[in-house]
């Protein structure tokens, strides 16, 4: 299993994930689509052309942030997660727009034993993406609920 568990955590630890991912129109006009969001930003060329400060269409930013988390996943809670607590400090510094390659890097920023739950506890990392310019286009703070490795009972 490629994910951590919550013993192998070290608060200030450091993932730049190896994964990129470009992303194409058809990731932005769909995800819109798929949530109902019509907003024309995402989906009017002629628009954002005409009425907005970026000339073109911005990428959907619940997209951008499901795909900031994503890229994180396989280096640290790939199967050694029970849930997500929650997304907090959510901002988008930066648009990101078609054909962007975006990469990410996670940072742990605390770490906890879960009260009510003795087999797992609570890591909370700082996600951020950037851009192919290495500019920042997002950061969130995310609390996950991670297993702790068994116990051996002899």
């Amino acid at each position: 299993m490629p994910g951590l568990y919550y013993e192998e955590f070290a608060i200030g630890q450091v993932f730049d994930h190896a994964v990129r991912r470009t992303v194409t129109e058809m990731d932005n006009v769909l995800f819109s689509a798929l949530t109902h969001n019509p907003a024309a930003l995402h989906l009017d060329e002629e628009y954002c052309r005409a009425e907005t400060e970026f000339g073109q269409r911005i990428v959907n930013s619940a997209f951008t942030l499901g795909l900031m988390v994503g890229l994180s996943v396989q280096d640290t809670t790939l199967g050694t997660t029970v849930a997500n607590l929650g997304w907090n400090e959510v901002r988008f510094p930066q648009p990101l727009f078609h054909g962007d390659t975006v990469h990410a890097r996670s940072t742990v920023l605390d770490m906890r034993e879960s009260k009510s739950r003795p087999a797992t506890g609570i890591v909370t990392f700082v996600h951020e993406a950037f851009n192919q310019r290495n500019e920042l286009v997002a950061t969130c703070t995310r609390a996950a609920l991670m297993k702790k490795k068994e116990k051996v009972t002899r």
